[in-house]
């Protein structure tokens, strides 16, 4: 069921992550590879706390591109990839169904590579009846102009661009949420930068006097 406000909500979306793998990683140059795996175990952490469905793809993980990172499984040990020829994962059957079966119609995407498997499934999915969400922060490009002219195409075809930290944040919305507040803040000190720094900070050294 579609939320009433534009946010999203852990009850409406679905997360997809399509070749979070090594063997791609290698190809990237839109941004720091290291800083691109920390955003997407973030975003897996996020799904893990917010309890959303996660349905992980990977391509060629026999003979160049390698499992789903260990360190994004390690996070979400229960979701099992599905393999598949494609570069699209619309056009593969078993992890299309996939992502229908979660019943939800918000969908979030984050993975590699944004000229192709990205931009590929994103369009698709929105032409679909899917509402669909980039986290661009959290996808990787060959290059930074490559990325972003993949990005504006989505863009204009009605895909909303966002980041980890947005998704994160709209999902908790509220820090009196206490059933997820100790796993979001633990996300945000572990991956949030200067922000997570001043959550640690105001947790650790001040006290009301």
């Amino acid at each position: 069921m579609t939320s009433p406000l534009p946010l999203i909500t852990p009850a409406d979306c679905a997360l997809l992550l399509a070749d979070v793998q090594a063997g791609l990683a290698f190809g990237v140059g839109s941004m720091d590879r290291q800083v691109l795996r920390d955003n997407l175990i973030a975003v897996a952490s996020t799904a893990g706390v917010f309890k959303l469905p996660v349905v992980a793809s990977t391509s060629a993980s026999k003979v160049y591109s390698g499992p789903l990172m260990p360190q994004v499984q390690a996070v979400i040990p229960d979701v099992k990839a599905i393999e598949r020829r494609s570069m699209n994962v619309w056009e593969d059957d078993t992890a299309r169904s996939a992502v229908i079966a979660t019943g939800r119609k918000r969908l979030l995407i984050a993975g590699m590579l944004t000229e192709a498997c990205i931009s590929f499934c994103a369009l698709s999915a929105q032409a679909e009846g899917f509402e669909v969400f980039v986290i661009a922060d959290a996808c990787g490009g060959l290059t930074e102009s490559s990325h972003e002219l993949a990005l504006r195409r989505m863009e204009a075809a009605g895909v909303t661009l966002t980041s980890w930290i947005q998704v994160l944040l709209e999902l908790q919305r509220d820090w009196t949420r206490h059933d997820t507040y100790d796993g979001a803040r633990a996300i945000v000190e572990a991956h949030g930068g200067g922000y997570g720094i001043g959550l640690s900070y105001a947790r650790d050294m001040i006290h009301p006097v």
